[in-house]
């Protein structure tokens, strides 16, 4: 199977991939290209913006999360019908879970794609030394293949030549051009990375970074470059089945700009069990849609906590829903939403649902962040005991009690070492700090489904 693909990989967080990303799916697809994207890693930001780039919903893949059949499954199925892929990569080329091997890294991951690479060189301040960092990561991993090289941040055409000329007398890496600095086209960061796609909201700021690639980047030969990638096998492209639902089960996905963390992924496995998955907003509607599962995922409620208090018949709804029995599974963000009240950075209190007795805190520094593995200690909305699935964690806030709490999951970090506990557990809700990708464990898909209690699901049943 082929399918022409790019990996845009940095040679340090910073270097300015997800720019470069957006800008080349941007021109691309001015060109009329089908771009499908994809992120490399646990992370939700970029993929937002790549979706408002291309229109079509971007996948991450994750070598320590998935693992490479499923990765390459994921691959295959999304990428069927694009002209070609761009696949951002995450901190540096090399980076990932460990210091001495590769699992989770952008290299790992582009072998198991057969996947070429395109450096992204911060090249604002060197000259001949680009040469030397080109080579050396073009010929640290043999079985890697790094064909090209990008320089970001360089502000003019001679300054250009001087590296493209360095690099082309030294190697055999293809230099695509370079992108000039500029503020127009940089979307503003804060505490957790990017704003979201959401709150940039309609801009021109995508359709400048096509005009800028357009202008100083070679489109014809980077085109070329992923049209070199290497066949993909037919086997170990299919992904695991979920098992599907004979009851109507509705799911309500909390989705706005304090909810938006969710992996794609995650929402089509659900609706491929026969989930009717319907969105609503904590922060604009007044009630809950008629569904059996509410999913709550993260996001910034820290950033809307006066919105998400004032919206009282919201936060009442889903009190009332929990205390009835209704399932929800929240995540990090929808966490926070489920207690008692969340500080905000500069201490200020705001009222939340209160289905767990805590408040959030927010914290100025002390980030908690890292792949995790989840494991139930006791039955919950996942599974029975012992089951297990993989995700991240990421976020600033911590949890301070204010009665008791009981806990249905334990941690563990990338190499095993226990780090605490996850799961708060009331009743049907469950509710964890760490980002769960289903796709590393899709049963638990059919297990959350399946806690929906009879009498409480839809009696539709779906058509066959």
């Amino acid at each position: 199977m082929h399918r022409p693909r790019l990996v845009i990989a940095g040679t340090h967080s910073g270097a300015g991939k997800t720019t470069v990303s957006l800008a080349l799916m941007a021109a691309l697809k001015a060109r009329g290209r089908l771009v499908q994207p994809f992120k490399a890693g646990p992370d939700f930001i970029d993929p937002g913006h790549h979706q408002v780039v291309t229109g079509r919903p971007s996948r991450n893949l994750d070598g320590w999360m998935l693992g490479q059949s499923a990765n390459r499954a994921i691959f295959a199925r999304a990428s069927a019908d694009a002209d070609l892929s761009i696949i951002e990569g995450m901190m540096g080329l090399f980076d990932g879970s460990s210091a001495v091997h590769e699992q989770g890294s952008t290299a790992e991951l582009a072998k198991q794609l057969n996947a070429p690479v395109l450096l992204v060189i911060d090249g604002s301040a060197m000259a001949r030394s680009a040469s030397a960092m080109a080579q050396g990561y073009a010929k640290f991993d043999p079985a890697l293949t790094v064909r090209g090289v990008l320089f970001n941040r360089v502000r003019s055409e001679g300054h250009y030549r001087l590296l493209k000329e360095a690099v082309e007398a030294d190697t055999d890496l293809a230099v695509v051009g370079y992108f000039r600095p500029d503020a127009a086209v940089t979307i503003p960061d804060r505490h957790l990375g990017l704003r979201t796609a959401t709150e940039q909201g309609q801009s021109d700021l995508y359709d400048r970074l096509a005009q800028s690639a357009a202008e100083t980047i070679d489109l014809d030969l980077v085109e070329t470059l992923a049209r070199s990638a290497g066949e993909l096998c037919a086997e170990d492209l299919s992904e695991p089945g979920v098992t599907g639902q004979e009851r109507l089960i509705r799911v309500g996905v909390a989705h706005d700009a304090a909810f938006c963390f969710y992996y794609q992924d995650n929402l089509e496995l659900l609706a491929a069990a026969g989930a009717d998955m319907v969105n609503f907003s904590p922060l604009r509607d007044t009630k809950l849609p008629n569904v059996d599962v509410l999913y709550l995922g993260g996001g910034y409620p820290e950033l809307y906590g006066e919105t998400l208090e004032a919206n009282v018949s919201m936060r009442r709804a889903v009190k009332a829903f929990s205390e009835q029995g209704g399932t929800i599974y929240a995540e990090c963000g929808g966490l926070m939403y489920l207690t008692e009240a969340i500080r905000d950075g500069e201490g200020k209190r705001h009222e939340m649902v209160g289905v767990f007795p805590a408040e959030a805190i927010m914290r100025k520094a002390g980030m908690t962040l890292g792949y995790r593995t989840v494991e139930t200690v006791r039955p919950c909305l996942l599974g029975p005991s012992g089951t297990t699935l993989r995700g991240h964690e990421f976020h600033y806030s911590i949890l301070e009690p204010k009665g008791d709490l009981q806990y249905s999951c334990r941690l563990l970090d990338a190499a095993g070492k226990p780090v605490g506990d996850d799961g708060l557990t009331s009743g049907n809700v469950l509710a964890l700090y760490s980002h769960q990708h289903f796709g590393s464990r899709p049963d638990v898909v059919a297990n959350l489904l399946n806690a929906v209690p009879p009498e409480r699901a839809h009696q539709a049943v779906k058509d066959t």
